[in-house]
């Protein structure tokens, strides 16, 4: 298959290893020229992915027409909040007969809108899907075991990425619940800064323990009410996904709320890690969505007070404890 990828990133350096070493014509885009160099005279991601040899059959271009026309699947590794404006440049020369597959997590603040929705309002008639899932690019780029899951709105579209992705390092599950895949892979970046601010703290495992345990149960809440299915948010776009964000070395998440629990801004965080963490740009969205769903979401809250209203993360995790004495699961008589 010949393949089209927008972001020149870890991600997208990563796939485009992936996709090319199964064999496909494969062409990747930034709009930085400094990266494009550096790609083409190293073959290496220096800067995201350093270590990794970026296969010799992979096009690197600033050119993106040359990257969207003639290819049957385009992948967009472009980070969250780059997702629209990316979407406008790229739509005069989308064809119907073209699938775009997102493989970025976040949901944009302004609308309340996931990745996909974002790419079809700008794209009319273009069919979008979701590849995601606990799959860092450091990982996935050395070969080491992933599992992930295709979403689209129809099987077969599913199953064509599934096809086009999976090797035997590279296993990729199908499913129709696109707002499950998305919501989860959002939302689990605002709990791993939570869990990484834990550690920042100076906390320990039973802590980080609890936290995501709750953590997942507002993402269940959150989730049912949007209409998205139990078995998704439990699964790898899920659950999965959770995990490995709030406990990896990888993550830019964890890792960024880390230095917030050390006493550290958002913004001089965001600096250090040399990465957009995509949790900053979730934690407002996730807790309108909250709101607008009539859901009980305290994590959530009490991230977007020590992000934006200044509120030590310390005082957040106590306030988090003395909470009003609730059961674990409400259950019916």
């Amino acid at each position: 298959m010949i393949i089209g990828i927008l972001g020149a990133g870890s991600w997208g350096s990563a796939l485009a290893n992936l996709l090319a070493g199964n064999g496909h014509d494969v062409t990747v885009w930034s709009i930085d020229e400094k990266e494009i160099e550096m790609l083409n005279t190293y073959r290496e991601q220096r800067d995201r992915l350093p270590g990794v040899h970026l296969n010799e059959t992979i096009t690197f271009t600033t050119d993106l027409e040359q990257t969207i026309k003639g290819k049957k699947m385009i992948v967009c590794a472009v980070p969250s909040p780059f997702i629209r404006s990316t979407a406008k440049k790229i739509a005069p020369y989308i064809t119907n007969d073209q699938l775009i597959v997102n493989v970025s997590k976040g949901i944009e603040e302004a609308t309340l809108t996931p990745i996909v929705e974002i790419i079809e309002s700008e794209i009319p008639g273009a069919k979008v899907a979701v590849l995601s899932g606990p799959s860092h690019a450091e990982e996935v780029g050395i070969g080491i075991p992933t599992t992930v899951v295709a979403g689209a709105r129809d099987m077969d579209t599913a199953k064509l990425i599934q096809n086009t992705f999976m090797n035997d390092v590279f296993r990729v599950y199908t499913s129709t619940d696109v707002t499950g895949i998305e919501l989860g892979g959002s939302v689990k970046n605002v709990i791993a800064l939570a869990a990484g601010i834990t550690d920042g703290l100076g906390f320990g495992d039973n802590t980080k323990a609890a936290l995501m345990t709750r953590g997942m149960a507002e993402i269940l809440r959150l989730g049912t009410a949007m209409g998205a299915h139990v078995e998704t948010l439990a699964g790898l776009s899920g659950m999965g996904d959770l995990i490995v964000t709030c406990t990896s070395k990888h993550s830019r998440n964890r890792n960024a709320g880390y230095l917030i629990g050390q006493g550290k801004s958002y913004k001089e965080a965001m600096a250090e890690v040399k990465m957009v963490v995509e949790g900053v740009y979730s934690a407002k969205a996730t807790l309108k969505l909250a709101k607008k769903y009539g859901v009980d979401m305290p994590i959530v809250e009490e991230v977007n007070k020590v992000l934006f209203e200044g509120k030590p993360a310390r005082e957040a995790v106590v306030d988090l404890l003395t909470r009003d004495r609730k059961a674990e699961i409400s259950v019916e008589e």
